[in-house]
């Protein structure tokens, strides 16, 4: 909270046949909006999104909405309360809106039980926020819903903490023909009796047939035909690249297009360059010396472990490695036709997991050591496609698809000393601002101060939000003091 729908994270699942979708404002274009569809099929149709921060009715008893339909009609609208410390709780109203926007008020100190309609004045936390639009009623009909609104203050959990800046390693797959051997390694012998692990039914190959650069693009190819290799035959082609770079902290950008058809599992991620691994590239070089998964890995993207159009991102560790708890998934559309820029940031501190450059996902353990944390030592990427296994059925009607890559970059921060990883962990925005600067941290700001560039001291604040309304036109230095260290950032007031 607030759901303003001008971020992807605020996309609603949908059931019994209703369908949901990012729209511009009818009455204002440069504002984005929630549409809810119910197609009538069925009586109970509605929308829910998991709070990545808990709705506290301690707090704060109303939740604010702004609803908008295109008819004239009566609606009524239910905002209903889910996986909490208390049973679910449900408000609704009626309300007529006839092409206009129609504030809402629901008042949950004057609730109702889902159980038994009795009334509760209802207390707690609660994860899950559901709404229906004229629920147990199969009547068809688009609404629109912005600014959802429990009267907290936004934060982003999955804020970076530290921001990487320099490319230092890329392939933007220029040119036609064979991968950059100088970049890429083609990893083929299967370690699990000459195939791999997971069940999975495919054979990596070395061939042109299975990756290529075509048109700026790279192409890693699964397809249908048997094949023997490592004395084993299989039905199933594909290609699995690894790195010739490894490193440790800093950004990684994928932008991908996945392939279709049930039982396909493409993948973008890491593992330590320590694995030892029969046949992976650094392995070959003398450096592999510590199993799966005390090696670590990190999987930055991976489709086909759950529905379609809804991809993941896990870390495997000795404290979970397998059936990993540390994971969370996306929905997407069309990810077979759409490409998507797939990013990882990892800290010393985090592993942030990023698409289209919005976060969803942040590990950071609470303790951090060998079984939590082996992300501390070099690691390299990783992109393959393979198939079946844990990837599900394969389509039996299957021939070939591919995973096309437009580029992987990787950005560090190549000169940065200790305090300069420091400075990362604040962000200053806007930058230039005519308005407030805001100071995005998980460290603690003691003060700010805003100095121009003669040194003069303009103000002192305590606050992570400075208001610089008024002041001149220009270059300043924004000093933050944490603890026994202060950063300095350049600001521009326009």
């Amino acid at each position: 909270m607030p759901l303003d729908f001008e971020s992807s994270s605020h996309s609603f699942m949908v059931f019994g046949g209703s369908g949901f979708a990012f729209n511009p404002d009818p009455t204002d274009s440069t504002n984005t909006i929630g549409q809810f569809n119910n197609n009538g099929a069925n009586a109970s149709q509605g929308f829910y999104i998991d709070l990545t921060e808990s709705l506290d009715l301690d707090a704060e008893k109303n939740i604010t909405l702004r609803f908008y339909s295109y008819d004239p009609n009566s609606h009524v609208v239910k905002v209903k309360l889910e996986q909490g410390d208390n049973a679910d709780v449900y408000v609704e109203l009626t309300t007529t809106a006839a092409t206009q926007w129609k504030d809402l008020t629901f008042d949950f100190s004057n609730a109702n039980y889902v159980s038994d309609n009795s009334s509760v004045d209802a207390s707690g936390t609660y994860n899950r926020l559901t709404i229906f639009i004229d629920d147990n009623v199969t009547t068809a009909g688009t609404y629109l819903i912005d600014d959802i609104n429990d009267g907290s203050v936004a934060t982003d959990p999955n804020a970076l903490d530290v921001i990487y800046t320099d490319l230092v390693w890329e392939d933007e797959f220029d040119g036609d023909g064979a991968i950059d051997a100088n970049k890429w390694h083609h990893q083929t012998f299967g370690p699990n009796g000459g195939q791999w692990f997971n069940g999975e039914e495919q054979h990596y190959t070395d061939s042109q047939t299975n990756s290529f650069v075509s048109g700026g693009f790279l192409n890693i190819v699964a397809k249908r035909e048997t094949t023997t290799q490592n004395g084993v035959q299989l039905d199933f082609t594909s290609a699995r690249l690894n790195s010739k770079f490894a490193f440790t902290y800093g950004r990684v950008d994928v932008r991908a297009r996945l392939p279709f058809g049930n039982g396909t599992w493409p993948a973008i991620w890491t593992l330590g360059k320590n694995i030892s691994e029969p046949g992976a590239w650094f392995e070959t070089q003398g450096f592999g010396n510590t199993p799966w998964p005390a090696c670590g890995e990190i999987d930055i993207m991976e489709h086909g472990l759950h529905a379609v159009n809804e991809v993941s991102s896990a870390l495997h560790t000795p404290s979970s490695s397998g059936a990993t708890v540390n994971t969370a998934t996306q929905m997407l559309t069309d990810v077979a036709n759409n490409f998507h820029v797939y990013s990882m940031n990892w800290s010393p501190d985090q592993i942030t997991f990023l698409i289209d450059n919005v976060g969803y996902y942040t590990y950071k353990p609470s303790t951090q050591n060998s079984a939590t944390w082996p992300f501390d030592l070099d690691q390299f990427i990783l992109l393959n496609v393979a198939m079946g296994g844990i990837g599900g059925t394969i389509d039996a009607g299957f021939t070939e698809s591919s995973m096309v890559i437009d580029y992987v970059k990787i950005y560090q921060n190549t000169t940065a000393s200790t305090n300069d990883v420091f400075a990362n962990k604040f962000a200053v925005y806007p930058n230039p601002s005519s308005d407030v600067l805001n100071i995005r941290t998980n460290e603690t700001i003691d003060k700010v101060e805003l100095y121009n560039t003669i040194g003069q001291l303009i103000l002192t604040k305590k606050a992570n939000i400075v208001n610089v309304n008024g002041i001149n036109n220009g270059l300043y230095i924004l000093k933050i003091y944490s603890g026994n260290k202060i950063v300095s950032k350049k600001v521009i007031i326009d």
